[in-house]
């Protein structure tokens, strides 16, 4: 049986404000795409048909934004939300080097946690000035109506192979791909002191990048902030989860850490510290057309780095001196 340890009532205004937003945060995640597709099926049976139609038509003709660049809001990037939802944890954003503006870059985000939070920069612009980020996310959740639109808004486009190259073939520089090399598949290994990588056969990105510099990101504590049931590999639970990945293209871990109002059970994130360190770019010759030998090159360089970047870390974030990182 569980035992229940409640929340005290004396704690400060702004706590409940950061619990109440990431709250927000995470049934977004969980179900804003449904809950505005629900949204839009009720407004048609309501009788507001022209309206539904209207937005149908929209977004038929608006399909391609998501991978041309989106279709972002300075307005909506600065809401005082982001920063309450940054001081929950709190996430911090640590650079080892200043990036060129006149260049573009793809950011390698490791690792991929159960819902990404260390991936939410706030301040990104204020530490890397002439940078604009776009956060690149699955393809699918553009195609429910409204949720994409707050999803562009807050600069998140799709992860596809267009989308990404749109980015990074800017003219001027200034631009920065940011993007969760070990996808859902990693997701499935997120839990508190796992330091497993789904970064071997992960070479999509590395093609990409050869129209800009690399840089390898990785967040300490992104794996502290949930639970997740056990599910190794050949267990019946990933079994299905994998099928499930493979089918959809994204799989939901089976995750728990605590409540809004309780520490013992529920769907809310620890309150633990997030340190998102960038690393130094790779400089990268441009090539369109690289060779398979090339690719893999460039690859292993990039691993090498990530690697040296989490070594040279580890000890400040209380990782112990025989515990590497594990790429799968």
């Amino acid at each position: 049986m569980v035992k229940i340890e409640l929340a005290p009532l004396n704690i400060p205004f702004n706590r409940h404000l950061q619990t109440a937003i990431v709250l927000q945060w995470v049934f977004c995640f969980l179900f804003g795409a449904q809950y505005c597709f629900c949204v839009y099926i009720v407004i048609v049976l309501n009788g507001y048909w022209h309206v539904a139609a209207l937005y149908a038509m929209w977004l038929y003709l608006d399909w391609d934004t998501p991978q041309a660049g989106g279709r972002r809001s300075d307005w909506v990037r600065h809401w005082t939300v982001w920063k309450h939802f940054g001081d929950y944890f709190p996430i911090h954003l640590i650079k080892t080097c200043d990036l060129d503006p006149e260049r573009n870059y793809l950011m390698g985000f490791h690792p991929h946690g159960i819902l990404v939070a260390g991936a939410e920069y706030t301040g990104f612009q204020e530490l890397y000035p002439g940078m604009t980020p776009y956060l690149h996310t699955l393809s699918i959740w553009f195609g429910f109506p409204f949720f994409r639109e707050y999803l562009m808004s807050s600069g998140v486009v799709s992860c596809s192979k267009k989308s990404l190259t749109h980015v990074l073939s800017q003219k001027g520089g200034g631009n920065v791909s940011i993007t969760v090399i070990g996808g859902t598949a990693e997701s499935l290994e997120a839990r508190p002191g796992s330091l497993i990588l789904e970064a071997l056969n992960r070479k999509g990105f590395v093609k990409i990048a050869l129209r800009a510099h690399l840089v390898p990101v990785f967040s300490f504590g992104e794996n502290d902030l949930f639970n997740q049931l056990k599910n190794p590999k050949g267990s019946l639970v990933r079994t299905i989860q994998e099928g499930m990945r493979k089918t959809l293209g994204f799989s939901l871990p089976l995750f728990h850490a605590r409540g809004v109002f309780q520490y013992s059970l529920g769907f809310m994130p620890f309150r633990q510290p997030i340190y998102t360190i960038v690393g130094e770019p790779i400089v990268v010759e441009k090539n369109v057309s690289p060779s398979s030998a090339e690719v893999d090159r460039l690859h292993g360089c990039y691993l090498e780095a990530l690697a040296k970047l989490f070594e040279q870390h580890k000890a400040e974030y209380r990782i112990l001196e025989h515990q590497h990182l594990i790429f799968t």
